[in-house]
């Protein structure tokens, strides 16, 4: 079938369709139907159905026979350490740690909070609690103590699950210190932590509340699956770049099963027993859905990588994992990517390996630049797809499913809608713009199995997030267009949208402009205030190692570009050098903290934010620009 043959029929019956998709899952209850809408606007699936996620991502691959396959491959250039955990070894490991989990009083539906780096065990704590039906909510490893806290009085878990360490080169991260003290900070209190202990550094255990992570497995019951109801919260995340109270996306058990077995295969051309990795983090929504459940589900091979894309050791680290472990669908951000073209522009790492294994590679997190896509095409010689979704869906909103069928390559674009999602593009009255007009990209209610049902104990919040603005819709909080070709453009998150004098600009084309510079590695574009035009685009450019011109001359050479491409209506003439962007961990570049920088507004730390250094260094070049001040 074609993938316009796919939409259709998802679009013609959407009952059908996720009913026929939920076939694939393994059910203790069949539900009776596949949407219940009777809450609506607030939607959801298979909700009489009853089910259990780690049964299908672990147990029922041992039962087929395939227990002696491996499920997890662990590299760490980090530890120099590499080793494998086959079905079999990940069903007693997860067996046992659930059932201690059990012993200590957590039950369906408890709250249990992790805390931990990119280690098997972290997947493994994952798996043990939806074994036993806990809902999990995992924190990025190395969070600060009071977000940590925030998250501890949202959440009201029982226990918390953490590791002693977590390891960045050439550095310790303490993670115990940081967990005591969001605990002595939190008003909620936990009954119970477990403590991980990692050779680099053994933390001390507080006696009466932290066990150790072996010990209390010890001479224990092993935990049988426990079936839950379809909409039972498989987990809370709270999403990265949050203010204030923090907002925790739900995840409903079955449809996250059924949606996300249905894009490992149409979506990323994996079938079972083959190697998929996902080079991000457990902390967030893609370590969820692509590290940890959906290759398990399909009984891949996943890998759990704990390193970076240059300097463990090198820009090659990436090439070294795909080639050693044979992987054929790769999937990281395109910040990594830049990262790797900024440090090897030539590619002299890529032709060390053997990379004849590798046939497609995914990008998503960040807006994809056509620059790094091309780069990447020329140097892996293999498709590289940029895909779009977001924390709240849980998979891909929009991707070229090269499962299904191959679809030409638009650069600048994630291509087009998935089936469940009915992308629209609508102006600010809520009405549908035409072919290329850029507007706020909002999806038809309801929304696919698998996506956020609510927020955690907010569903005020929820609506008025999401679904208030524009009636009969998800706003997803991007601006974009569709073509007539039905491709989609995210070209900004929708308060990236700058009005220049009167005219609506997408700061995201812009960045496209400058990151066509031979010389930029990377780029951003924000908008600061301006008493003439109301806001002025101001570009922000990292420059390839080894670019060692005039920086005065690559920014006269960008002014020039954007124009050229854009026109005067951009009134694009400031711009500077710096070494590097302010970040979250998981790659986005934090544009809306640089323009409060620039309009010296006051602004709260992200809580994500990769290295809080960096705003000093912004706040600098702003500066000697007239800004910040």
């Amino acid at each position: 079938m074609t993938y316009a043959a796919v939409y259709q029929s998802w679009k013609d019956d959407p009952e059908a369709f996720w009913m026929q998709a939920a076939e694939a899952i393994d059910w203790t209850e069949k539900p009776s139907k596949a949407l219940f809408d009777d809450n609506a606007p607030l939607y959801e699936w298979y909700v009489d159905g009853k089910v259990n996620t780690c049964w299908n991502a672990v147990d029922r691959h041992v039962e087929a026979g395939r227990g002696d396959q491996t499920a997890i491959i662990y590299d760490s250039p980090i530890t120099h350490t590499k080793h494998e955990i086959t079905y079999s070894e990940l069903q007693t490991r997860v067996a046992s740690l659930a059932g201690a989990l059990r012993a200590k009083g957590v039950e369906k539906g408890d709250r249990v909070l992790i805390y931990m780096p990119m280690v098997p065990e972290a997947l493994e704590a994952m798996l043990a609690c939806a074994r036993i039906g806990a809902v999990h909510s995992v924190v990025f490893g190395g969070f600060a103590a009071n977000e940590l806290a925030v998250r501890i009085d949202d959440a009201q878990p029982k226990c918390i699950i953490a590791a002693s360490c977590g390891l960045e080169p050439g550095r310790v991260v303490h993670y115990k210190p940081l967990l005591d003290g969001a605990i002595e900070q939190s008003d909620h209190e936990v009954d119970f932590c477990v403590i991980f202990q990692r050779e680099q550094e053994v933390a001390h255990l507080e006696d009466g509340r932290d066990v150790d992570w072996h010990g209390f497995q010890y001479g224990v019951e092993p935990a049988d699956c426990v079936p839950v109801e379809g909409n039972h919260p498989a987990y809370i995340l709270y999403t990265s770049g949050t203010t204030g109270a923090p907002k925790g996306v739900v995840r409903p058990t079955a449809g996250h099963l059924v949606a996300l077995n249905w894009t490992m295969k149409n979506i990323y051309n994996v079938d079972p027993g083959e190697v998929f990795w996902a080079a991000s983090d457990v902390g967030w929504v893609v370590g969820h859905s692509y590290i940890c459940y959906a290759p398990l589900i399909t009984g891949n091979t996943t890998i759990v990588f704990e390193g970076k894309p240059v300097g463990t050791p090198d820009a090659g680290t990436f090439w070294r994992v795909i080639s050693e472990h044979k992987v054929k669908s790769f999937f990281t951000a395109p910040t990594a990517f830049r990262a790797v073209k900024r440090e090897d522009p030539k590619g002299e790492f890529v032709k060390k390996y053997d990379l004849s294994c590798l046939e497609q590679v995914y990008l998503a997190g960040e807006r994809a630049d056509p620059d790094t896509i091309e780069w990447a095409q020329d140097q892996l010689g293999v498709p590289v797809i940029d895909h779009w979704w977001q924390t709240e869906t849980g998979y891909a909103i929009a991707a070229n499913p090269l499962g299904i069928e191959k679809l030409p390559i638009k650069l600048g674009s994630p291509a087009v809608p998935m089936p469940g999602f009915d992308v629209q593009i609508l102006d600010e009255a809520g009405h549908p713009v035409g072919p290329n007009e850029l507007g706020a990209i909002a999806i038809k209610l309801p929304l696919p199995p698998g996506t956020l049902p609510t927020l955690w104990n907010a569903e005020d919040r929820f609506k008025k997030s999401y679904l208030q603005q524009l009636p009969g819709y998800y706003e997803t909080g991007d601006a974009g267009m569709i073509d007539e070709d039905g491709y989609l453009y995210i070209m900004a998150r929708t308060d990236d949208v700058i009005n220049v004098a009167g005219h609506r600009l997408s700061t995201g084309a812009m960045e496209e402009v400058l990151a066509a510079h031979p010389d930029v590695a990377e780029c951003a574009v924000i908008g600061v205030t301006d008493q003439l035009k109301g806001q002025l685009p101001m570009g922000f450019l990292c420059l390839n190692s080894g670019a060692d011109r005039p920086h005065a001359d690559v920014v006269a050479e960008v002014v020039k570009m954007v124009r050229s491409k854009i026109g005067p209506v951009a009134a694009f003439k400031l711009a500077c050098v710096v070494d590097r962007l302010p970040k979250t961990r998981s790659g986005k570049i934090l544009r809306g903290t640089m323009v409060k920088i620039a309009d010296n507004e006051d602004f709260k730390m992200p809580a994500t934010i990769d290295d809080p250094a960096i705003l000093d260094e912004i706040r600098t070049a702003l500066e000697a620009m007239g800004y910040a001040r």
